[in-house]
């Protein structure tokens, strides 16, 4: 019997249509490409000839081969920037996320074609990578007032907040359950800080007092730091790197006035007069003249002010804001904060251990650029300054007994309304500005030109805060949204609604995010 053949196929109908014929694949243009390093703008390697889409992993293999110094690879972040007539107000640079064909070659812009020479800025990035979070893991009631201020521990595994109910407490993160209740200050706690070993916490309140808490007990360290006539306004203690064993405390007040406590004493050392109005912020730097610290404040009377934190003795007075300043960052912050901690997560056995590590940590970040500050005012603007020079980079005495510049590197203006907020990311590369115009914009950390504006509050924007491996920046609004933009492309990554009020505090550490504000409660965000 002949072998009976299958009926023929039906041919597959797409609702009354025959299906269309797949479409040849575009044959991609061969480029070329020259690496250049973010940092120095120097080349990593020849140019390359590289057909267009090469996807950004396989560059990323690539410039490790290329430039391999060591066996582990290193992850990058690629950029091109636009050309001075293609940049518009929302970026100067394309971030190639998928390859050079998909994001350059066919960018609205069209400022690129297949016959230019592709220069490429490679920017390291950190080893780890945090998740981003995307839910509300928990929410936390206790205050019964708004909540002002909050912070990590330097570990990761407390938080404290600060609220209008005069009590500040301390949440145990890892159960994500209230730990203590730090109750003793007679107005509100408007400004909570930790010690970069974790040992002691300092409130500021608005009864013009500073208190010292025990984390572990949750009891006060002796009675209230008593001296300022106004409230205080925010507090900084001395890196452990420079005093791993006794640090010091400094504290800012509406009275115009900068307090150097030594803690362990109890007893005022120094107080810091010349200011004419109140003293918005203080930070304590790690850097200086002779590495030995020096203290930055900024205040209402328009001027900000460096002192050498060893005695007081004023350093420099820079003018060049036209009203408040209201807010300052180092670029060495999240180190000076952390301490000994990074995120391996070892504890040190004893204080010399401590020191060393911060101090390994502090070089390693000032090693490729000085200590830099940016200061933001109600004036709209921003300035960022490099007043000492890098240690590794003076190279006479004289530069190092004149300080670096007393001029600003960069003037960072764009903002429509009043800066709320600054903040540089961990690794230093980064700045980004918070306003009043509900808009965020990204600064380059070391040069302070503008990279992008990031749109999507509806609202004046008033805390940021930057994951530890400087990929994510979260946002907390007057709108009642925290926000986690993707700094690949400017835009919104995760959108975390949930509050019922304005959101005044937020803080970010290992993949948690930690917001508070005027619903009186504390959520926790995760992955």
């Amino acid at each position: 019997m002949a072998t009976l053949l299958p009926p023929p196929k039906r041919q597959k109908v797409y609702h009354g249509v025959p299906e269309p014929e797949p479409e040849p694949v575009k044959p991609s243009p061969n480029i070329v490409v020259q690496f250049v390093s973010e940092d120095d703008g120097s080349s990593l390697a020849p140019a390359v000839n590289l057909p267009a889409n090469v996807s950004r992993e396989d560059l990323q293999v690539l410039v490790n081969r290329l430039t391999a110094k060591d066996d582990d690879p290193v992850p990058f972040q690629f950029h091109i920037a636009l050309p001075a007539d293609a940049t518009t107000k929302e970026s100067t640079r394309i971030v190639i996320s998928k390859s050079i064909e998909a994001d350059v070659l066919s960018h609205p812009s069209q400022a690129f074609t297949e016959e230019d020479v592709f220069v490429v800025h490679c920017s390291p990035q950190s080893v780890f990578r945090v998740r981003p979070a995307t839910r509300c893991s928990s929410t936390l009631s206790g205050h019964t007032s708004p909540i002002l201020c909050a912070s990590f521990s330097p570990t990761g595994n407390l938080l404290a907040t600060g609220s209008g109910d005069t009590n500040a407490r301390l949440w145990d993160l890892l159960t994500e359950t209230p730990s203590h209740t730090l109750s003793g200050h007679k107005g509100w706690v408007l400004c909570v800080e930790w010690e970069a070993m974790e040992r002691k916490l300092a409130t500021g309140g608005h009864d013009s007092q500073v208190r010292i808490w025990d984390p572990k007990t949750g009891q006060p360290i002796g009675d209230a730091l008593k001296g300022h006539t106004k409230w205080i306004t925010s507090l900084a203690w001395e890196p452990i790197h420079l005093n791993a064993s006794a640090p010091r405390l400094a504290s800012s007040s509406k009275d115009g006035t900068v307090r150097v406590w030594s803690v362990s004493t109890r007893r005022l050392e120094y107080s810091l007069g010349g200011h004419t109005a109140s003293v918005n912020v203080v930070r304590w730097g790690g850097g200086g003249l002779n590495g030995k610290g020096v203290l930055y404040t900024a205040s209402s009377d328009r001027t900000v002010r460096i002192w050498d934190a060893n005695g007081g003795k004023l350093l420099h007075t820079l003018k060049d804001h036209a009203h408040w300043v209201t807010t300052l960052a180092l670029n060495t912050d999240f180190v000076l904060r952390t301490g000994p901690f990074d995120h391996t997560g070892k504890r040190p056995v004893s204080d010399d251990e401590a020191q060393s590590r911060a101090l390994a940590r502090y070089n390693a970040l000032v090693s490729v650029t000085p200590e830099l500050m940016i200061s933001g005012s109600d004036d709209h603007t921003l300035f960022l300054w490099s007043l000492f020079p890098s240690r590794t980079t003076a190279s006479s005495e004289e530069t190092a007994a004149n300080g670096g510049k007393l001029k600003p590197l960069a003037r960072l203006t764009g903002h429509q309304r009043q800066v709320s907020h600054v903040a540089f990311s961990p690794d230093g590369r980064w700045a980004a500005s918070a306003a009043w115009d509900n808009s965020v914009r990204v600064w380059e950390g070391r040069t302070g030109k503008f990279v992008a504006t990031l749109r999507g509050h509806i609202g004046a924007v008033y805390r940021l805060t930057w994951s530890a491996d400087s990929r994510l920046l979260v946002s907390a609004s007057k709108d009642t949204t925290l926000k986690i933009w993707d700094l690949k492309t400017y835009k919104i990554k995760t959108d975390l609604p949930g509050h019922t009020d304005e959101v005044y505090c937020v803080d970010f550490v290992a993949d948690k995010i930690v917001s508070g504000g005027r619903d009186r409660t504390v959520k926790i965000w995760k992955n």
